[in-house]
């Protein structure tokens, strides 16, 4: 099966992205990702080159729509008063939240990873989150300068506690008195949450004024 123009491609890359998320690479299989897309595991292979070539092109792939998302909330963001660096940061909260809430394969894939799945693929932290994380610092690093925060204030440490809580509530939700999971898709759990998020956030970096 050689789809051309790629458009065949696109199902498969579906398919092998909710197996991946779901089960983490190492519990997927090539058959079960075939069997999944409706192809027989040698038209897979002759595609894509096999399990580990797919995976790679879904984190590749997943890299460039978030590397997009951010650079449309970061690009031209003024961050000249120390007003405008709390509202960029609260928007780059809501932006990742956001952005994982339409794509929860997003954080599912990352969180697989940081219980080493897919181990003996070393460079893909190095390659996929470091540049995000280096991309935003780079944009905020001039208002640490200019005494625009805190000045103890760990910005790294800040964004990394964004991106722990915001993908443990996506997976993983909360608690209620009840004992039952509270996540994303109840509407009052996501508010509770959302406000949650930017007053940690808006307290750990010493902005300015109150939270939104």
């Amino acid at each position: 099966m050689t789809s051309g123009d790629g458009s065949g491609r696109e199902p498969i890359l579906r398919v092998a992205t909710s197996l991946f998320a779901a089960l983490g690479y190492d519990s997927t299989t090539t058959s079960q990702i075939a069997e999944a897309a409706g192809l027989s595991v040698e038209a897979l292979t002759e595609e894509f080159g096999g399990k580990r070539e797919l995976y790679l092109e879904i984190m590749e792939r997943t890299y460039r729509a978030e590397r997009a998302s951010l650079e449309e909330v970061l690009t031209g963001a003024s961050t000249a008063t120390p007003e405008q660096t709390a509202l960029l940061i609260h928007r780059i909260a809501d932006h990742y939240l956001d952005f994982c809430l339409a794509h929860p394969e997003f954080p599912s894939l990352w969180m697989h990873r940081a219980l080493s799945d897919a181990s003996d693929l070393t460079e893909l932290e190095r390659r996929y989150i470091r540049p995000q994380v280096s991309y935003v610092q780079s944009v905020i690093t001039p208002t640490v300068e200019a005494r625009h925060l805190g000045p103890d204030v760990d910005l790294e440490y800040v964004f990394w506690s964004m991106v722990w809580s915001v993908h443990g509530f996506c997976q993983g939700g909360v608690l209620d008195e009840n004992g039952d999971r509270q996540g994303p898709e109840d509407p009052d759990a996501l508010r509770r949450f959302r406000i949650h998020l930017h007053r940690m956030i808006h307290r750990a970096a010493a902005l300015p004024g109150s939270p939104p």
